[in-house]
């Protein structure tokens, strides 16, 4: 990205633009270089203007929520990274269970305040971090219960500036992935809950939430689980424990000693020491197990290479 297009962006919109921003403090794991700019839009109008310059000027875009499950590389982005953090954080409840919200708002407001209006099926997803678009693109879930068993419809912006909306027919959902156009960013979605008996939600809900914190490495910083799991039966975690992984540094980053599928950073961890774990990891299940460990986390930045060599399948 040239310095006379960051330049420009900068004067027409001055305070949704970062020049030259580290990434650290937009990541859950806290590792990162600069990102060439870091666009804020504040309305569909901004998101709209950034998309067509983007493409009209052939700079790469990367789109984000809030960075719980990205890798950033030491190297930065030359590009220009989207974050609907601090906008698009509208959220409405119709009286028959239809919950519409912008694609910004922390999942967290969102399972709460379902919870305070006796809605059920969001209770698994009290504590997980991240925007609603990100869990929604990465159909987030958690013991057992997944975002997309409540989906109807979203709303997205294409690289063109057009605004789309796609139906629950018009979107395949699997573990940990959608059909959403990556060359899209969603903006809304609306969902469909049921009432439920309010003490056993919220009982669920504190089942789950304690259930989280007793084993997971929350005293770290992390991007959540690095490995999707194999299977409904065979967890990515027990692999990694098994392979005797637990535990194991490079540099400032650690397999986590409490859950084997997280990597965290003890404090000054670099992208290239996650690297090193990442495949570290996948070497040794696929050698005593004869698992492939697909990722759960984005890689941003990296160059095809290393990409390849961790076996990312979104180029």
């Amino acid at each position: 990205m040239k310095r006379e297009q960051q330049n420009y962006i900068l004067e027409k919109f001055p305070t949704m633009t970062r020049i030259d921003e580290s990434m650290k403090k937009h990541s859950s794991f806290g590792i990162g270089g600069k990102a060439k700019l870091l666009f804020l839009p504040q309305k569909k109008e901004d998101l709209k203007f950034i998309l067509k310059y983007s493409v009209n000027n052939r700079i790469d875009t990367f789109f984000m929520g809030s960075g719980s499950n990205i890798l950033m590389s030491d190297k930065g982005f030359d590009g220009i990274l989207i974050s609907l953090k601090k906008s698009f954080k509208n959220i409405g409840f119709n009286d028959n269970g239809e919950i519409v919200a912008g694609s910004g708002v922390m999942l967290r407001r969102m399972v709460k305040e379902a919870i305070d209006k006796n809605l059920k099926g969001l209770e698994s997803l009290a504590g997980v971090p991240g925007t609603l678009g990100g869990a929604l693109y990465m159909n987030a879930g958690a013991y057992g219960a997944e975002i997309s068993n409540h989906f109807l419809s979203a709303r997205l912006v294409n690289m063109n500036g057009e605004e789309i909306e796609l139906t629950k027919n018009d979107v395949k959902f699997s573990y940990r992935k959608s059909t959403f156009p990556k060359d899209c960013i969603l903006i809304e979605a609306r969902f469909k809950f049921d009432k439920g008996d309010i003490e056993k939600i919220k009982n669920d809900k504190n089942k789950f939430s304690n259930s989280r914190v007793e084993n997971q490495p929350l005293n770290f910083r992390s991007a959540g689980s690095v490995f999707k799991n194999p299977s409904s039966s065979l967890a990515a975690g027990y692999l990694i424990d098994q392979a005797g992984l637990k535990g194991h540094r490079k540099g400032g980053a650690m397999i986590s000693d409490k859950h084997a599928n997280f990597i965290v950073n003890l404090g000054k961890a670099e992208s290239s020491d996650v690297v090193y774990l990442i495949k570290k990891v996948k070497e040794k299940v696929l050698s005593e197990f004869n698992v492939n460990l697909d990722l759960e986390i984005k890689l941003v930045g990296f160059e095809k290479k290393v990409l390849i060599e961790l076996g990312c399948n979104e180029l």
